[in-house]
């Protein structure tokens, strides 16, 4: 348990310097603060340290070594795990930290962590320019980059983290550096992918992409009696896609809570509008759609197309891998899981890999999975904790079903907080020892394990 009265004294002394806000229980905005965006996690740090700047993230990162605190990082708070929250801990939030600079003659951008990706976007589009970034646009930068960053625009200009310039980081010791190709470069190969592991990333300098502002998406939807047919055209279909064209596809739940159940297809096309007419054209003629409303629309309304299926404060619970295949009995398996799906915003989606993503070396960032490909999620999300052991008993049995069809890889960010094994080692593969010898580097005692934990090793 934290010295109560220690931590007081502790706490006194830090706000003498700290610009932001230092939150205690029964402080006021204490318990919005600890909130994250999965309802499910119900945490209570012994103190939010609400960071405007380095020098906030440094001075709480000694205050917290000090007195031997557990430290959890806080982005956006999107995480599924809600590893961005701690009992009894500090939990060090950026989400005050907005700030970003946009360079459009160079086509950079520096951000700081505690942006969000609608956030970000809305600056950038402003000059016709992006760089992948979540599915889901209120998912936070840095959790997103650091682990990964699937999105929309992978197909042509690979991940989050493969368009990332340098990082600007505390490290467990307080120091403060910049990790890029040129300083530091251990350090920046592990943070694109290594998650948290490595420290407390005040801000991200990204590369910039032409995108837009005006680009081809949407979504299409068909009843669940057509997905045998749908989900077998979605897989002709991404057999050969363009790298500007990226397609989703899923088992989902009618948006109006009716609990209906669909199947649809996700797209965003960002080149060209007519080059994007002519991509979406064979999806839009497929079938006898529900609806269809692909078509032009600004790039930040695609990013944000999905946010309200994910909304905050519902009770989120997933399992995920990569699938070896996605063979016919795979796609009936799916099919007779999501028949059971007991909660009306359940989902089973398949996110496709192609492109830019497969073209950059399994060992050239820490994030190793570059073959093309389907990361399946389990999705069980629901509103009444009464139905908590049903939708988690369903995603469980689910992902058990998809066994078979499984390849060894995970994708970081969607491991839960109750995993068999060791789903680290099998989202790093192959550079799951060097990662481990960079952690012994920088954070040798493992102050930073709240996280999809690497485990310092020598």
């Amino acid at each position: 348990m934290t010295d109560v009265s220690a931590l007081s004294e502790a706490v006194t002394a830090l706000a003498s310097t700290f610009t932001g806000q230092l939150l205690r229980p029964g402080d006021a905005g204490y318990d919005e603060a600890r909130k994250v965006h999965n309802g499910l996690i119900d945490k209570r740090p012994a103190l939010i340290a609400r960071c405007r700047g380095l020098a906030d993230i440094a001075d709480a990162v000694k205050m917290a070594r000090d007195r031997k605190l557990e430290v959890a990082v806080r982005g956006g708070g999107h995480n599924v795990a809600g590893r961005a929250t701690i009992d009894n801990g500090l939990m060090i939030d950026l989400s005050l930290m907005k700030g970003i600079h946009v360079d459009p003659k160079a086509r950079t951008a520096r951000a700081q962590g505690g942006l969000t990706w609608n956030e970000f976007n809305r600056e950038t589009q402003l000059h016709g320019l992006a760089t992948t970034g979540g599915v889901v646009s209120t998912t936070g930068i840095a959790g997103l980059t650091l682990g990964g960053g699937l999105g929309w625009l992978m197909g042509k200009h690979a991940l989050a983290l493969d368009s990332l310039l340098s990082v600007d980081l505390v490290l467990a010791d307080g120091r403060t550096l910049t990790a890029s190709k040129d300083d530091n470069a251990d350090l920046f190969w592990a943070l694109r992918g290594g998650g948290g592991n490595f420290g407390v990333a005040a801000s991200f300098e990204y590369r910039l992409h032409p995108i837009g502002p005006i680009v081809t998406g949407g979504l299409i939807d068909y009843p669940f009696s057509a997905a045998w047919d749908v989900l077998r055209f979605f897989r002709d279909v991404t057999a050969s896609l363009p790298d500007e064209f990226t397609v989703f596809g899923g088992l989902i739940h009618a948006p109006d809570g009716s609990g209906m159940k669909l199947v649809a297809l996700v797209v965003c096309h960002c080149g060209p509008l007519g080059a994007g007419e002519t991509a979406a054209h064979p999806i839009k003629k497929f079938g006898s759609p529900a609806m269809d409303v692909i078509g032009p629309m600004p790039y930040c309304q695609v990013n944000a197309m999905l946010d309200e299926a994910y909304p905050k404060g519902a009770l989120n619970y997933w399992k995920s891998n990569f699938l070896a295949s996605l063979s016919d009995e795979a796609l009936r398996t799916m099919i007779d899981c999501f028949a059971k799906c007991p909660t009306p915003m359940g989902q089973l989606l398949l996110e496709h890999f192609h492109g830019a993503v497969t073209r950059v070396g399994v060992t050239d960032t820490a994030f190793p999975h570059r073959a093309p490909g389907y990361n399946l999620i389990v999705l069980s999300e629901w509103m009444e904790p009464k139905d908590n052991n049903a939708c988690t008993a369903w995603a469980r049995d689910s992902y058990t079903a998809m066994q078979p069809f499984m390849g060894a890889g995970r994708y970081v960010n969607y491991l839960g907080d109750d995993e068999p094994g060791d789903p680290v080692a099998a989202a790093y593969g192959p550079n799951h020892r060097r990662l481990q010898q960079l952690k012994a580097k920088y954070d040798p005692q493992n102050f930073f394990h709240m996280n999809q934990n690497i485990r310092p090793q020598a």
